[in-house]
């Protein structure tokens, strides 16, 4: 930590993944930032469905925290209890704070998102899940949002044999607030891999076992249709984690476990407490959007900062929710998507480029101040 980091405001970002590293590492330069994060490393989640099938890809996605920044600290330790002024870990440990940053993000099934807090037992059960995953022959994926239909995609792109079935209540693929052209598109091209589509009709029972555990079974619709599956995952189930605000802040949690912001991304009620990302009420929940917000915190933070902490007269940027907006890729080379105020589809060729093929992994190995991967999908 830099000498004069005793005269900054200190600034406690709870929260290391897309939104808060960004935050962080904006106002390194301004404030005496604490990031407060449970896992050893970053994880580019956005990669997460490409690792499990491709395990070459887990040291390009597990990031460790050492060189994001130059002046501030990042603590290994979870927030437990969080008030304007204070953030208490679990630990013991209390941090005072003259500005908050809110971004814990959501928990969602593995193997999209990792429960582990050690990136090496992260890798272990990734490598694991990838051997059961090998050796299924039929896979049964409950859930064909985003995140259903990718990894239908990346298991076909590397297992092109094996019968993957997708099973949603929903009458249709990924979700009410996108195109039905869009929707058409990316249908199509899952009956171009015979990537089974079981919609309208929600399961009678979950299937037993573990999802990712490599055991034969038989389940059926609503409707009637069986499915004989020898693995399973569940892709579906968003849970803001926010679970830890205390005093005026926990009014502001909603029922839903979002925290409600106003236009500024201040926490309703809250002149020095922000929050982003899945948490917050802001947007909808999609990691670049994470990332324009904490342009918007970090700079209205760092207005406070210099105008010493008097926001009166002040008029903070405020963020622009942005229309319906999805890129889904299906392997590397396939996919679509729809970008707020254009008529023309993303086609394929555009979803891979951005997205497909490299997933990202050079941007935030750069982010974090360690090399790129050799002969790596950016190289």
């Amino acid at each position: 930590m830099s000498e004069s980091s005793a005269a900054r405001a200190a600034v406690v970002v709870i929260g290391g993944g897309y939104g808060g590293t960004k935050t962080a590492k904006a106002l390194d330069d301004v404030a005496d930032v604490t990031l407060v994060e449970p896992k050893d490393a970053f994880v580019h989640n956005v990669a997460a469905l490409r690792a499990l099938v491709d395990t070459s890809w887990l040291p390009k996605i597990y990031l460790p925290y050492g060189g994001l920044l130059a002046n501030g600290r990042v603590v290994q330790d979870r927030a437990v209890k969080v008030d304007a002024g204070r953030v208490v870990l679990a630990s013991g440990e209390e941090l005072p704070a003259d500005y908050i940053v809110l971004a814990t993000g959501s928990s969602y099934p593995f193997p999209a998102k990792s429960d582990l807090d050690a990136a090496a037992d992260a890798h272990e059960k990734t490598r694991g899940t990838h051997e059961a995953l090998a050796a299924a022959a039929r896979v049964l994926l409950l859930g064909a949002g985003p995140t259903g239909i990718e990894l239908a995609g990346e298991i076909k792109a590397v297992w092109p044999s094996k019968r993957v079935t997708l099973v949603d209540m929903a009458d249709d693929v990924l979700g009410e607030r996108f195109r039905a052209d869009l929707k058409a598109e990316l249908r199509r091209q899952l009956a171009e891999l015979d990537v089974q589509l079981l919609l309208g009709s929600p399961l009678r029972e979950e299937p037993p076992g573990e999802p990712g555990e490599l055991r034969t079974f038989t389940v059926a619709t609503e409707a009637g249709t069986e499915i004989t599956a020898d693995l399973w995952f569940r892709c579906y189930g968003v849970i803001p984690v926010s679970d830890y605000l205390a005093g005026g802040l926990a009014g502001a949690r909603q029922a839903d476990g979002l925290i409600e912001v106003t236009p500024t991304l201040q926490v309703v009620g809250q002149e020095r407490v922000f929050a982003l990302g899945d948490v917050s009420t802001a947007d909808h929940k999609m990691a670049g959007l994470a990332g324009l917000q904490a342009a918007i915190v970090a700079g209205n933070i760092r207005q406070l900062i210099e105008t010493g902490g008097n926001p009166a007269g002040l008029e903070l940027s405020r963020y622009e929710p942005m229309g319906p907006a999805v890129f889904v890729p299906i392997g590397p080379e396939g996919g679509a998507g729809q970008r707020p105020g254009q008529d023309e589809l993303v086609p394929a060729e555009v979803v891979a480029q951005l997205k497909g093929r490299a997933m990202g992994v050079d941007r935030q190995a750069e982010m974090f101040g360690v090399a790129g991967p050799d002969g790596g999908p950016e190289a």
